[in-house]
């Protein structure tokens, strides 16, 4: 058959429920624990058959019922609550023309993946779940935000394991008729479609609306009867393995989603790239500053990056997406001719510096260079990511490399147990979750009575056990296994003992198999008669990575030992709604990266938050939220440049705790019934993740360090046909003319001998400026530590003041620093631009004693 038109059905939905189409086609419902309930009241069995998914759930529902509840007056009361709630968080408008952001849909924010629900598969992992989660944080805010993506119509692909441990790879394709979106139009009412031009001719792509709360995420789609198969197969997986797949999918993301934008009449003053993925959107900005605001390119150059925020994710270079430049140049083309530029310049903001024409084009170098405003996602990460992209800012000292970091945050309605919610509602308030950061709310979990949060935790504990068990039947029964096996399911892992969780990406930096360095002193662990542990382990490896597929390999060898099968579990097809489970019912959560390649790791946040200890190396975001009275850590926080004696000793490290801490405390019953020290400890725990952790802290971070700052700029550069970012431009061309000319002597220090703590000391250097002026530059003393000839760390700055006029454009600048600590010291000088600071780190200009 060649032609194919389709129609859907749904229930007649009586009038007084008419709310629930409403509620099933916004995803607030999935952060919401009274509109979850609301849906389960309906049929639990087939709200359970469903996944949680409205949509499939409504067709599963019989008209008969509809009719019940249309008569059943407690359900039409829990469904007006339920509908209060939503037209006050959801649909109460909001007025933003006294704020800096002005009007809405102000703030874009781009991102390869969304991990909002598991009905919507839009995600890999945990860059999706953190997109997810900060269009939650935008929603619950009120921000003036909207998002963008691809729909992928086979998403990310289904894990399953062979008789032998051996990932293997299903992709299922993914039915819109069960997804809560709906076709994007313009103002006039008109199906918004966009193209992108590529080698094989035309990128189009539908776009498609998908309510968030009060926040609006448009994802483009290309699996449309107007593209050929291989246009059409772009967004068909995510992440796909092809190299030539993968660029046009980042274009098509980047500057596709621009034009959506535009098309649709957003014109957002901010954008917010999560990773590099985007970072074509940048280019399609410049585009469209200069059209709307009939400037010139070099002019819209001063616009764009101050508007602009990078977040970066990865500290591991392999996973910073690189192309070809032969590859990335036929889709520049038409870019750079839209631009009025070569596209060998612009192919040159995605390479190293000094790199040759053809080096690779990196999207991460792009996304640097056209933005202001740079973070990773712990205060580690930061310092991670200021190491690995200094060449990209040559001449700057490593910790001055601007790069700063916001650690990542959970959306903490969506992740927390509803046993802990309800205890979070009787003790800390009925809206404790819209100001999770304020002091006096999160002391009083301290409150909540042992007893209470024990038996919360161990109801979390026995759901967490029960779905193990029903998902390890599920898994068996597919590889056919025989009736022993499958008897053996039924009853594995054990309701009443220390449960260790390890769920996450298996990369082979991720050391998933650190714990197996002993296997038989692992063994007498599990298998205590007194004090036994069992351990669940859950994730995906990356289809083409051989190495992290071998770590679950060895993982199922271990636990198909017969002394152990009944104590360690693989749970395959690792996703949100297992998350769930496994972050609310394990004790311990076990993280064991090799550091310093743990970029944060939200998923130890969100069992954090349900009371879960957590026992992890030193990395991401637990150098952080590290306390001895909340948890545990593998080693000090060491770096080794020998990998092989690094596990030797951190696995050492790893069972000592166990045997002599961890078993211990959760095992200590000194009143015979709770263990009293462990549950001080989970409070310890969740109220770390709430006041410091939780996404509505990480998302007020963004607002008030990059958002507002930008909103409040924003108007002034580009008002009265871009004035300020003219003068800007005529600014930065007149030291691009200049510079050249300047130097600066040695600095002098202008008293001899040793000096002791708490004296001064005064510093002059002579500057030669030449045509420049004072007011133009900014010399400054750069002193600290000597920690060789060469090398000065941390290094601190003092702005030297104009002392003296030498004439013919020199100058004798001078400042005066205090002694404040005993040691040996060294200082330079240097000029750069005086201005804000992406003028002020612009790598061309720097010029050292």
């Amino acid at each position: 058959m060649s032609t194919i038109k389709t129609f859907s059905v749904f229930p007649k939905v009586p009038a007084s429920l008419s709310f629930l189409v409403t509620l099933s086609r916004n995803l607030w419902w999935s952060w919401q624990r009274d509109a979850v309930e609301l849906f389960r009241r309906i049929d639990p069995r087939r709200w359970d058959e469903s996944h949680g998914n409205p949509l499939l759930f409504s067709t599963m529902v019989s008209q008969e019922r509809l009719e019940e509840l249309a008569a059943d007056e407690s359900f039409l009361a829990h469904l007006q609550r339920v509908e209060e709630a939503y037209q006050r968080e959801v649909e109460a408008p909001q007025d933003f023309s006294q704020t800096p952001y002005k009007e809405k849909n102000c703030i874009a924010y781009f991102s390869m993946e969304f991990g909002i629900h598991e009905s919507l598969p839009l995600f890999a992992g945990g860059l999706g779940v953190l997109a997810g989660d900060h269009l939650k944080a935008s929603s619950d805010l009120c921000l003036p935000l909207v998002a963008v993506g691809l729909l992928y119509r086979h998403g990310y692909f289904h894990q399953y394991l062979d008789q032998n441990g051996w990932q293997q790879e299903g992709y299922l394709e993914t039915d819109l008729f069960y997804l809560p979106i709906h076709t994007a139009r313009n103002q006039a009412g008109e199906e918004v479609r966009i193209a992108v031009s590529g080698p094989e001719g035309e990128i189009r792509a539908r776009v498609w609306q998908v309510r968030v709360g009060r926040i609006a995420l448009y994802l483009l789609d290309t699996n449309i009867p107007e593209n050929p198969p291989e246009i059409r197969n772009i967004t068909s997986k995510l992440y796909d393995g092809e190299m030539r797949i993968r660029l046009a999918q980042e274009i098509l993301l980047g500057i596709g989603g621009i034009r959506a934008l535009n098309a649709l009449g957003i014109n957002a003053k901010i954008c917010h790239m999560n990773e590099g993925h985007s970072a074509f959107s940048v280019l399609a900005r410049l585009a469209h500053c200069m059209r709307t605001h009939q400037v010139d390119l070099s002019t819209a150059m001063e616009i764009v990056p101050r508007t602009t925020v990078f977040t970066t994710h990865t500290p591991v270079a392999a996973g910073h997406d690189e192309f070809p430049a032969h590859m990335v140049r036929p889709y520049l083309e038409p870019v750079a001719a839209k631009l009025g530029t070569a596209v060998e310049e612009i192919l040159s903001l995605g390479q190293s510096p000094g790199a040759g024409p053809e080096a690779p084009f990196s999207m991460s170098i792009l996304g640097l260079r056209l933005s202001q405003y740079h973070n990773g996602v712990s205060e580690l990460h930061g310092k991670v990511a200021r190491r690995m992209w200094a060449h990209a800012w040559p001449g700057r000292p490593e910790d001055e490399i601007p790069i700063t970091h916001v650690t990542n945050g959970i959306h903490i309605t969506s992740w927390i147990s509803h046993q802990n919610f309800r205890l979070f509602e009787n003790y800390l308030g009925p809206e404790w979750h819209l100001q999770p950061t304020t002091e006096s709310v999160v002391d009083k979990i301290d409150e909540i009575y042992d007893e209470e949060l024990w038996n919360a935790h161990q109801m979390c504990r026995s759901r967490l056990i029960t779905t193990c068990r029903r998902l390890m039947i599920k898994q068996y029964e597919q590889r056919n296994a025989p009736k022993s096996i499958m008897e053996y399911a039924e009853s594995v892992l054990d309701q009443d003992i220390l449960t260790i969780g390890f769920a996450r990406r298996f990369a082979t930096y991720k050391r998933a198999t650190l714990l197996f360095q002993d296997p038989d002193r692992l063994e007498a662990l599990i298998n205590s008669p007194t004090r036994p542990v069992q351990f669940i382990f859950a994730g995906k490896a990356h289809p083409k990575d051989n190495e992290g597929k071998e770590l679950i390999r060895r993982i199922i060898e271990f636990a198909n030992r017969p002394a152990v099968r009944h104590r360690v579990v693989f749970l395959e097809d690792y996703d949100i709604n297992i998350a769930r489970y496994l972050v609310r019912g394990c004790d311990v959560w076990l993280n064991t990266p090799r550091r310093p390649y743990e970029a944060c790791g939200t998923s130890g946040m969100k069992a954090a938050i349900n009371g879960v200890l957590n026992f992890s190396v030193l990395d991401g975001w637990w150098c952080e939220g590290y306390r001895e009275d909340r948890g545990w850590r593998i080693g000090r926080g060491e770096e080794y440049d020998d990998p092989h004696y690094q596990d030797m000793v951190e696995s050492q490290a790893l069972y000592n705790i166990l045997e002599n801490d961890v078993i211990p405390c959760f095992y200590e019953r000194k009143d015979g019934t709770t263990p009293t020290r462990w549950i001080k400890m989970m409070k310890e725990s969740m109220k770390m993740a709430m006041r410091d952790f939780c996404s509505i802290r990480m998302v007020n971070e963004y607002q008030q360090r990059f958002y507002l700052p930008i909103a409040a700029r924003h108007d002034g550069l580009v008002a009265d046909r871009g004035r300020e970012a003219r003068e800007l431009l005529a600014r930065h061309q007149r030291l691009h003319r200049l510079w050249h000319q300047l130097s600066i002597k040695p600095p002098v220090r202008q008293r001899s001998g040793s000096l002791v703590v708490g004296e001064t000391v005064e510093v002059t250097a002579e500057a030669f400026l030449g045509e420049l002026q004072p007011e133009e530059v900014a010399v400054e003393l750069y002193y600290g530590p000597l920690q060789s000839l060469d090398r000065i760390h941390p290094g601190f700055t003092e702005i030297m003041e104009v002392r003296e006029n030498l004439g013919d454009g020199r100058y004798l600048y001078a400042c005066t620093i205090e002694c404040e600590v005993a040691g040996r010291y060294g200082f330079t000088a240097r000029i750069t631009p005086a201005g804000d600071e992406l003028l002020k780190f612009d790598p061309d200009f720097i010029t050292w004693a």
